[in-house]
C-alpha cells in the first residue's frame, strides 16, 4: 500500500522539526514495513476505515519519533545495522520483581554492580507499571500504563535506571500487560461511567447467552482462587470478560482503537528507554467461540502489526511473547508460519523449562529428546529466552504424542512430576507446593525456588552435606543446559545464592492464598556481600555461575541465528544438542541427569561435527581416545579447538 499524498502530508508534518536524516530513516522505515502492516489490519479491521486507521497509527508512530531523545535515536541507528544484536552470545539475563530485588527503581540503581559480576546485559524487572491496590496479581493487573508503582518511584527514576542500565549494556525489559487491564483503569472506569466507546473496549454481554458459548470451551486459568471466566459488573449491568481474575478485564482487540491505544502505551514506554517489551498473555487476545480463545490467528496478526509500527518509530526494539502454550503452538509467535513473518524477536522457551524438570525427576532425558527434537526450526531472525524458572508457577507441559514415543502415558508422567515436586512421591528430593489444581482437568501446577525443587532446602534443614553437593550439582547442571541450548539465558534472582522458599508469604494478607509468592522472597544483600566466604552455598553457587557467564561470552558459536539440533544418545540419562552457526561454527552440549557417571563413545563428537573437539566448560567431563566421561550430573561444553581453552572449574569445591 502506498499512502496518498495528503496523508503523506499529514504525517510528514507530524515529524515537525526532525532533522533531515532522521526524516528520511522514518520514511524508509515506513516504505519498508507499511505494506504488510497494512495487510494485517485489512484482515483484523475490514470494517474499518483504512486510510483514517493507517494515517492515526502512522501519526502516533511520527510523534513518537519526535519525542525520542538523542540517545535512543542513536541506538535505533546501531540496532538498525545490527538488527539481531539481541542474538549474541554476550546477551544473559537477570529477572526480579524490582521492589524485590532493590525495594525502589533507585535502589535498583545502586545495585547495578552486582548484575555487571554476572555479565548481565538484560534485566527484566516486574511489577513496575502502576497497578490496582490490593490484589493485584503480582502487578499484572495495571490501572495506569504511563505511571510507575509509587512505593517504586517516579518516571523520571525509570528513565534515569534505564540511562543507567543503557550505560553498561544492559537492555530494559518491562511487561507490557496486553490482553487485559485493571478493573479501575481509567477506560475501564470510563466504561462503568456509561461511556459507549469505552465500553466496546471490553468484551461485556448483557446476559449470560454468549458468556454461555464460550464457556463450554474454555479452560479455567486459575480454577481455585478465579473460576470462570466471565464476572457480572453491577455498574456495567452486564458481563464482563475476565480470564485471570475477576478485577482484570479483558480487552476487545477486535476494536481498532484498542489496538492505537495500545500502540500509543508501546511507543511510550520504547521513549522511557524499554528495549524489549514482554507481551503478557499475547496468546489470549482474540476471542473464537467453540475455541480455547488461545493461540488464534488473529493474536499472531496483532503481535505482527505491533511489530512493524513499533519498529517503523523506535527500531531499537524488540517484542518478546509470553506465550506458555502447547509445544506446537509455540514457534508460530517466533513468526514460523507457513510463510515467515515478522512477529515477535523472542518467545519463552517454556518446553526446554519443563523438560528439564522432567529430566531431573527421572534421571532420564528421553523425554526431552522426543519433545525438543520434533520442534521445528527457529526462525534465523528470532530467537528463544531459555529458563529454569520464572515468577510464575511451572505447568507440566507434556505432549502425549511425545511421550508415547518415550514409552510414557502423558497424563501419567504429568501427575508424577506435580507429585514428585511437591516432594509426594517416594525417593523425591524436592521441596515446592502445589498451584491451582485442578482435579476435574488433570492439572496441578507447581511452585518452589529452584534450589527448593532440586533438594537443596530439605538437604540445609537436614544438614546432609552429600544431599547439599548433589542438590547443587541438579541446580548447576540445569543452569547449564540453560546457559548453552539456545536464546538467551535467564538468571531468575536469588538462583545466584542457591536461595530457599520464603514460606513467610502465607503472612501477608495480600499473598497468602496465592503460593506463587513462596518462590518470589526479597534479595537477602546480607547474603551477597558474604558470597566469598570460601565453601558457603552461596560462594558456591555463585561462583558457578560467574563462570557459566564468562565462557559462555567466550564461545561465538553459542549466538543465535544457526540451528540446534537434538541428538539421540546410546544412554537414557543424556541430553546431547549440537548448535551450528553459519559464522561461529560449531557447538556440543552433553548433560547427564543420571546420578550415577555415564560413559558415551568419543563419535558422539564426531557426529556433531568437531573434527578437533575441545571441551570449555571445565567441569569434570574427560575425553579419552575413545570415550566422553561424565560425572553423575555432568555436563560438558565442546567446540572446535579454534576456539579458546577455558581453565577447569570446579563447581562443587567445599
Amino acid at each position: 500500500m502506498s499512502l496518498g499524498a495528503a496523508q503523506r502530508d499529514r504525517v510528514d508534518e507530524t515529524l515537525g522539526s526532525t532533522s533531515f536524516d532522521q526524516r528520511t530513516l522514518f520514511w524508509a522505515r515506513v516504505d519498508r514495513l507499511l505494506p504488510d502492516a497494512v495487510a494485517v489490519l485489512d484482515v483484523l479491521y475490514p470494517t474499518a476505515d483504512r486510510e483514517a486507521l493507517t494515517e492515526r497509527l502512522l501519526v502516533d508512530a511520527a510523534s513518537a519519533v519526535c519525542r525520542r531523545k538523542r540517545q535512543l535515536l542513536d541506538l535505533d541507528a546501531a540496532r538498525s545495522v545490527n538488527q539481531h544484536w539481541f542474538q549474541s552470545n554476550e546477551m544473559i539475563g537477570y529477572v526480579a520483581y524490582a521492589e524485590r530485588f532493590g525495594t525502589t527503581l533507585n535502589g535498583v540503581r545502586s545495585r547495578l554492580d552486582h548484575l555487571s559480576k554476572f555479565g548481565v546485559s538484560y534485566l527484566h524487572l516486574m511489577h513496575v507499571l502502576r497497578a490496582r491496590d490490593g490484589a493485584n496479581d503480582g502487578g499484572y493487573a495495571v490501572v495506569d500504563y504511563a505511571s510507575v508503582e509509587p512505593t517504586l518511584g517516579t518516571r523520571g527514576d525509570l528513565a534515569a535506571l534505564a540511562d543507567d542500565l543503557r550505560q553498561r549494556g544492559i537492555s530494559l525489559c518491562l511487561d507490557l500487560v496486553l490482553n487485559h487491564t485493571a478493573r479501575e483503569h481509567p477506560w475501564a472506569q470510563a466504561a462503568r461511567d456509561g461511556s459507549a466507546k469505552h465500553r466496546d473496549y471490553y468484551l461485556v454481554f448483557a446476559d449470560r447467552t454468549i458468556p454461555d458459548r464460550y464457556e463450554a470451551t474454555l479452560p479455567e486459568v486459575f480454577p481455585e482462587m478465579a473460576p470462570g471466566s466471565f464476572t457480572f459488573d453491577e455498574q456495567l449491568d452486564g458481563w464482563v470478560w475476565t480470564t485471570f481474575h475477576n478485577y482484570q478485564w479483558d480487552l476487545n482487540y477486535a476494536n481498532p482503537d484498542v489496538f492505537a491505544e495500545m500502540l500509543g502505551v508501546m511507543l511510550d514506554l520504547a521513549n522511557v528507554g524499554v528495549d524489549v517489551m514482554r507481551l503478557d498473555a499475547v496468546a489470549f487476545t482474540w476471542k473464537r467461540v467453540g475455541t480455547n480463545c488461545q493461540n488464534q490467528p488473529e493474536a499472531h496478526l496483532i503481535a505482527q502489526a505491533f511489530r512493524a509500527f513499533v519498529a517503523i518509530a523506535a527500531p531499537a526494539v524488540v517484542l518478546k511473547a509470553e506465550a506458555i502454550v502447547a509445544p506446537g503452538d509455540l514457534l508460530p509467535y517466533l513468526g514460523a508460519h507457513r510463510n515467515q513473518r515478522r512477529e515477535c524477536q523472542l518467545a519463552y522457551h517454556n518446553q526446554l523449562m519443563v523438560m528439564l524438570w522432567s529430566c531431573l525427576a527421572s534421571r532420564d532425558a528421553t523425554l526431552a529428546v522426543e519433545s525438543l527434537a520434533v520442534l521445528p526450526p527457529t526462525p534465523t531472525d528470532a530467537g528463544w529466552v531459555s529458563y529454569l524458572r520464572c515468577h510464575d508457577d511451572i505447568g507440566w507441559a507434556v505432549d502425549d504424542a511425545a511421550a508415547a514415543r518415550a514409552g510414557l502415558n502423558g497424563p501419567a508422567h504429568r501427575r508424577f512430576l506435580a507429585s514428585f515436586y511437591r516432594g509426594d512421591f517416594p525417593g523425591s528430593f524436592a521441596d515446592g507446593v502445589a498451584f491451582s489444581s485442578n482435579p476435574d482437568a488433570d492439572d496441578e501446577r507447581t511452585c518452589g525456588t529452584a534450589a527448593a525443587l532440586v533438594g537443596l532446602d530439605a538437604a540445609r534443614r537436614d544438614g546432609d552435606r552429600d544431599a547439599i553437593d548433589a542438590a547443587l550439582a541438579r541446580l548447576l547442571l540445569a543452569y547449564a543446559v540453560v546457559f548453552s541450548f539456545s536464546g538467551i539465558p535467564l538468571l531468575y534472582m536469588g538462583d545466584e545464592l542457591g536461595l530457599g522458599n520464603d514460606h513467610r508469604y502465607v503472612d501477608d494478607e495480600r499473598h497468602a492464598d496465592d503460593s506463587r509468592w513462596i518462590h518470589r522472597p526479597s534479595m537477602p544483600w546480607e547474603l551477597v556481600d558474604a558470597t566469598d566466604a570460601d565453601g558457603s552455598i552461596e560462594s558456591r553457587v555463585s561462583s558457578a555461575l560467574r563462570h557459566l557467564s564468562d565462557v559462555r561470552r567466550e564461545v561465538a558459536a553459542l549466538s543465535d541465528g544457526g540451528v540446534v539440533k537434538v541428538h539421540r544418545m546410546p544412554v537414557r540419562s543424556v541430553l546431547a544438542w549440537e548448535r551450528r552457526h553459519p559464522e561461529h561454527g560449531g557447538f556440543f552440549g552433553i548433560a547427564n541427569f543420571a546420578d550415577e557417571p555415564a560413559s558415551l563413545p568419543r563419535t558422539v563428537l564426531t557426529n556433531a561435527g568437531l573434527e578437533q573437539p575441545v571441551e570449555v566448560l571445565g567441569w569434570q567431563a574427560q575425553l579419552t581416545v575413545t570415550t566422553v566421561e561424565l560425572p553423575a550430573h555432568g555436563i560438558a561444553w565442546f567446540v572446535d579447538s579454534a576456539e579458546p581453552r577455558v581453565q577447569p572449574f570446579t563447581p562443587l569445591t567445599r
